[in-house]
């Protein structure tokens, strides 16, 4: 049988009982512990955050900008900071700025705000089912005014209902002010579910999740509904930036996108872009969001066109852009830090940062896109050479 982890049952933050772990580890297993030991805050800080501390994985933080962007919330130049492993990507993001900035910034515009949990109902038959859903609607404010009792921030804005079978499939529409919002929105409907079920004699019962709010996953109901803030970012590049800069025409870019959207179409793609998930990924660790919301986030449109006059328009959409600037891992010492870079830590800026992901996500979907063509003078690719030149760990 194997040991037991060691853990304090009076406080398992202490630096004696990490020192405990860690011996326990180069007691138990082969490795021999000394960059993972190292960190610069109290394991104090860490509570709420992870269990059974021992140390922390230290991954590359790069630097990227300036990023112009002309939001609502985020106006002006901005440096974003990158964690990754990957070797060419800062460069790319950075070569995307530069078309950004000589461009006169990139546009963004959040237009959706929902985080959701998705309880099911059960009942004995379809019609009942259907009734219920008659019943739902009516009692929109009971259930609202239950919900919000559980927080001060959160508000119930919608509640979406899909019958199917003798089952109501449900998703609670909150808005979660600064905050992720997962944990809260979850307290939030079972307070809700629990007098649903004290009032409405005819319901079998209810699961909390449903899995129709399709967390950290990509889904055609984030798609179309949205899970997080809904962000748009757009910009119209001149012909000359587009030659100079990307070395490409927009003829060319557009030929290329149209070829790619159709790729997506044929292979059921959560999206047309070119990898949204790589800036995402690296401004998420970077700043303490949740990862795994990768998931729903990196879902997303793209759209381009020729300009009357020539130049090239593109444009994303991202429609589950979940993000936070306040709890969860926000406040931890390092992910603060680069929250701060940007001034985006804290209450009153989470569609700042929205509108700086997406934005950033822009500058790397432009440099990837046209490195990825074919150099016909020189038979070489931008692509290639710049991961052979920047990308190897050799």
């Amino acid at each position: 049988m194997g040991k037991k982890i060691p853990r304090s049952n009076d406080d398992d933050y202490t630096r004696d009982i990490v020192q405990e772990r860690q011996a326990f580890i180069e007691q138990n297993t082969q490795a021999k512990l000394h960059h993972t030991k190292q960190f610069s805050f109290e394991p104090a800080e860490m509570a709420g955050n992870i269990e059974n501390m021992f140390g922390v994985a230290q991954v590359p933080i790069g630097l990227a900008g300036p990023l112009l962007v002309n939001g609502e919330h985020a106006n002006g130049e901005f440096y974003v900071p990158m964690a990754t492993i990957e070797g060419t990507m800062l460069a790319s993001y950075n070569r995307g700025m530069r078309v950004i900035r000589e461009s006169g910034g990139v546009t963004t515009t959040v237009s959706g705000d929902a985080m959701q949990r998705a309880p099911v109902f059960v009942f004995p038959s379809a019609r009942e089912a259907r009734d219920f859903c008659h019943w739902l609607h009516d009692h929109f404010e009971s259930i609202k005014a239950q919900a919000e009792s559980t927080t001060s921030v959160g508000k119930l804005n919608e509640i979406e209902q899909y019958h199917a079978h003798n089952m109501v499939f449900t998703r609670f529409d909150y808005s979660t002010g600064d905050a992720a919002g997962q944990n809260m929105t979850s307290r939030a409907t079972f307070a809700a579910c629990e007098w649903i079920q004290a009032e409405y004699s005819d319901l079998s019962h209810y699961l909390l999740s449903g899995n129709f709010d399709t967390e950290k996953k990509t889904s055609a109901v984030n798609l179309l509904k949205g899970r997080g803030r809904r962000v748009t970012a757009e910009l119209t590049i001149p012909r000359k930036v587009m030659l100079e800069t990307l070395r490409i025409t927009p003829e060319q870019m557009h030929y290329g996108q149209g070829i790619t959207n159709l790729s997506a179409f044929i292979s059921h793609s959560s999206n047309n872009a070119a990898h949204p998930a790589n800036g995402l990924a690296a401004l998420y660790l970077a700043t303490g969001q949740d990862i795994a919301n990768i998931g729903e986030s990196n879902q997303c449109t793209t759209y381009n066109k020729i300009t009357r006059d020539g130049d090239y328009y593109y444009s994303i959409t991202f429609p589950s852009l979940i993000m936070a600037t306040y709890g969860g891992g926000t406040s931890l010492p390092t992910q603060r830090e680069c929250l701060e870079i940007m001034d985006c830590y804290g209450k009153g800026k989470a569609y700042k940062l929205v509108e700086i992901a997406a934005a950033l996500c822009v500058a790397g979907e432009l440099s990837l896109s046209a490195a990825a063509k074919r150099d016909k003078a020189t038979g070489s690719n931008e692509w290639v050479e710049a991961h052979e030149r920047l990308g190897r760990n050799r």
